[in-house]
Formats: structure tokens, C-alpha cells, sequence
């Protein structure tokens, strides 16, 4: 069997001999082959936002899964959204093998359970107006592929997110996306530039279709929550900029009223 280019030999070693300085340059240098990586796979990650949006407006939720770092990066995304975009929390979930302990600290065996993410999965009733992409680097996870293969059979949208080519993970995925960025700096530390590109796709998946259900006016977040002074204060300057209000403490009042930039907005121009 051939070995998964994440699990191929660094194409440095010695690294215990090279020096701080030489150990963040020669990172760095392996970081900077991400982005081309993760270029090439736009189209793929195109047809897959198209899908999110699509049972998104129909009332769908998406679902990320993953175990490990490849798990803690779809929570990550997942927590994100509500409070930039202002969606409820159940719209998109992020699951981890091994459950929410994981995400702190690392479960045995977790990623290796084959009916636990469907199960997980199925805790929050599931269905096939919803979209699951599983992320997983070597594209061979068990607890990601069997809820994979779950949800094909019971007819919801599949997806993932790996980093390499011709995996298990994209042939039981209706919407692969395979970022190859190569072996990693310490052999089969996928933490490093598999999670980053992993990261970036996340970014982009979530953005565009938070962009595309409405959640960004020109280029600001409308919906945010105020939930610290810093995002009270920027909404206030987005609602002075788009209502043409000179005072800053009337803005702010209207504001807090009303809870978003976008309805402090649709008070004003139907008022």
C-alpha cells in the first residue's frame, strides 16, 4: 500500500541539530506552500459552498466532524459563526470522536469508533436537509468515514475536507475537497500544514456562505453580536456609516435597542 502523503518522511532532518532560528525559517518555508495548495482546490470547495448554501436557505444545518486537531478546528469554526454572524447556535455543530472532552484533551481510541459518529450525529436528529463534511487529514479516519457512509444511505449531503489525493474519505464524500500540501515539517504531524490548510478552507467555506445567506452587507458583519465593548463600538460606527448619523451616542443608544446593526438600519429607514 502506498504511504498517504501526510504520513511521507519530512524533507528535512536533524531537526533536533538545527538551530531556533533555522527551525522557524525552514516552518515557515513549508507554510508558504499551503495557500497554492489549497488554490488548486477551489473548485471543489465552490461546488460544496454552493451545496451549504442551497439547504441552508431550505432551513439546513452543517455539520462538521472530525477527530483531533482535524476535530477542534471544525468546533472551532463551528463557535465562530454565531457570534460574527448572528445565526443560532444549532446551525452549524461541530462534532469531535471522543466528545466535547476531547477537544482539551486527547481521547484513546476515539477516532476509532465506527458507529460513534453516526450516533453523534443522530443526537441532533440529523436529516437530509442538512450537510455533513467530515475533515479529516489522512482521509481515512473510521469515526469519520462510517458516519460518512451513514449518511449517504439515509440520502444526506456529504462532504470533506482532506489532504490527500485519491483517498478513502473523498470516494464516500458527494463533495470532496483535497488539499495536498505534502509531507509536514516533523514527519506525520499533521497539526501543522495539513491543519492549516484545513483552516483555511474552513474559513473560506463558512464566510462564503455566511456572505451568501445574507449575513454581510457590503463588506460588514450586520449581524454580529454585541457581545463585548470592542464589537459594541464598531457596530455603532457601522450604523453611523450606514444611516449617515453624526452622533455617535445616539448611534450607540439605537444600537443597544436594537440589537444589530441591521435592525438598528431597518428601524431607521422605515421610521
Amino acid at each position: 500500500m502506498p504511504v498517504k502523503t501526510t504520513e511521507k518522511d519530512s524533507n528535512y532532518n536533524n531537526l533536533e541539530d538545527m538551530s531556533i532560528s533555522e527551525l522557524l525559517f525552514n516552518m515557515n518555508k513549508e507554510d508558504k506552500t499551503v495557500p497554492f495548495a489549497v488554490e488548486k482546490a477551489i473548485p471543489q470547495i465552490e461546488k460544496l459552498v454552493a451545496v451549504i448554501v442551497d439547504k441552508m436557505k431550505s432551513g439546513g444545518r452543517l455539520f462538521y466532524m472530525g477527530a483531533g486537531t482535524s476535530g477542534r478546528l471544525g468546533i472551532l469554526d463551528a463557535s465562530e459563526c454565531p457570534p460574527t454572524y448572528g445565526i443560532d447556535y444549532g446551525k452549524v455543530i461541530g462534532l469531535i470522536a471522543g466528545g466535547d472532552q476531547a477537544i482539551r484533551k486527547a481521547v484513546e481510541f476515539a477516532e476509532d469508533h465506527l458507529e460513534q459518529g453516526w450516533l453523534d450525529l443522530k443526537s441532533f436528529s440529523v436529516n437530509e436537509n442538512d450537510v455533513v463534511i467530515g475533515i479529516t487529514a489522512s482521509g481515512s479516519t473510521p469515526y469519520v468515514m462510517a458516519a460518512l457512509n451513514y449518511c449517504n444511505k439515509n440520502n444526506i449531503t456529504t462532504g470533506c475536507i482532506t489532504c490527500n489525493a485519491s483517498s478513502k474519505v473523498a470516494s464516500v464524500s458527494k463533495f470532496p475537497v483535497e488539499m495536498v500540501v505534502g509531507p509536514e515539517f516533523v514527519t506525520g504531524s499533521t497539526r501543522m500544514k495539513s491543519g492549516t490548510a484545513q483552516k483555511f478552507a474552513l474559513n473560506m467555506i463558512s464566510t462564503s456562505v455566511m456572505i451568501k445567506l445574507g449575513h454581510v452587507k457590503g463588506n460588514k458583519m450586520v449581524d454580529m453580536q454585541l457581545s463585548n465593548d470592542k464589537l459594541v463600538d464598531r457596530g455603532t460606527k457601522m450604523l453611523m456609516r450606514n444611516t449617515g448619523i453624526t452622533d455617535y451616542a445616539k448611534a450607540n443608544e439605537l444600537l443597544l435597542k436594537h440589537g444589530s446593526v441591521r435592525k438598528a438600519t431597518d428601524f431607521l429607514k422605515n421610521s
